[in-house]
């Protein structure tokens, strides 16, 4: 099997941010992204697993935060080694609509075109490095609030950008092992496409050869991940990864939405490639999504306990 034909694009992007009420009240009343599915994290269940997401909670579409205050977490320090910036893909003629919106939240954003197209680059209160792009060509439905109309709303991801000291074996591997294209050069940024089908397709390495060493925290992205059609691709990929190639990874990890495994790139940042299906839908209907808190079946003991523990949020 040629394994450079099997991502089809972004599946998710998770992060490490600070108190769950201000993290749920920035992704879903300020950006207006859907909650698609509340869990915990797998491997500590006092800790809220949030999916944010469009209307159908697409893969390509799914912010994932882990909200650790009170856990002992550092502040993470933005470098090398990692998801440098992470991009939503909105309307052209929406700029207006948000600038006026971060306006009236205080918060600092800045405009510039990259590859031809107009963005706004803005932090959420953890400290992540968030852009919306102007994409007139991207047809998913968005999920729209009081505040937020279709016309203005996300329609999911645009583009991922890392940050990189020695590009390039990080160019090689995307290209001969993940089947990433190289589209554009722009300054210190060049821009891939992993995935030709529907959309989130864009990976920006940016040359920070003289930049410090990031360090996971509090702020920082902790993985960012591709989707694949299913779990046999998911296996071939992850044979070729290991057999052919003596690449670390993981295990086939069951996420109960998704299957995946982790390898750290050329670069040092953490990929996950996940499974499209079975979906956020396996445990709740469309109409339900985000609504109870799930969780995995091993974990369902110790509900009352989970339940007391984590951290009270005002919906």
């Amino acid at each position: 099997m040629d394994t450079t034909q099997l991502l089809e694009g972004l599946h998710h992007v998770t992060a490490t941010v600070n108190e769950a009420q201000e993290d749920y009240d920035f992704y879903t009343k300020f950006l207006g992204l859907r909650l698609v599915k509340k869990t915990v994290n797998f491997d500590n269940n006092q800790v809220y697993h949030f999916y944010y997401g469009n209307k159908q909670g697409e893969p390509g579409s799914i912010m994932t935060t882990f909200p650790y205050k009170g856990q002992g977490v550092r502040t993470g320090t933005h470098g090398t080694g990692q998801v440098k910036v992470t991009g939503f893909s909105v309307p052209s003629q929406s700029f207006d609509f948000w600038k006026n919106r971060f306006e009236q939240a205080n918060i600092s954003w800045k405009e510039l075109t990259k590859f031809g197209k107009t963005v706004l680059e803005f932090k959420d209160p953890a400290g992540l490095n968030l852009e919306l792009t102007g994409d007139d060509t991207d047809a998913r439905e968005p999920w729209t609030t009081d505040e937020i109309s279709e016309a203005v709303a996300i329609r999911g991801f645009h583009s991922v950008a890392l940050s990189i000291e020695q590009v390039a074996s990080t160019f090689d591997f995307l290209v001969d092992v993940l089947g990433a294209k190289k589209i554009a050069e722009e300054g210190r940024i060049t821009r891939f496409m992993i995935g030709e089908k529907g959309e989130a397709h864009y990976l920006d390495i940016s040359n920070d050869y003289d930049a410090p060493i990031g360090k996971n925290g509090i702020g920082t992205v902790h993985h960012v991940a591709w989707r694949i059609a299913d779990e046999d691709k998911l296996k071939a990929l992850r044979h070729h990864l290991v057999e052919e190639l003596n690449v670390k990874v993981t295990e086939v990890k069951d996420r109960n939405y998704f299957r995946s495994i982790y390898f750290r790139i050329p670069g040092n940042v953490l990929f996950e490639v996940a499974t499209i299906p079975p979906g956020f839908a396996i445990d709740e209907t469309e109409e339900e999504l985000g609504q109870a808190l799930k969780l995995p079946e091993w974990e369902e003991v110790n509900r009352t306990h989970i339940e007391n523990v984590l951290p009270k949020i005002e919906y």
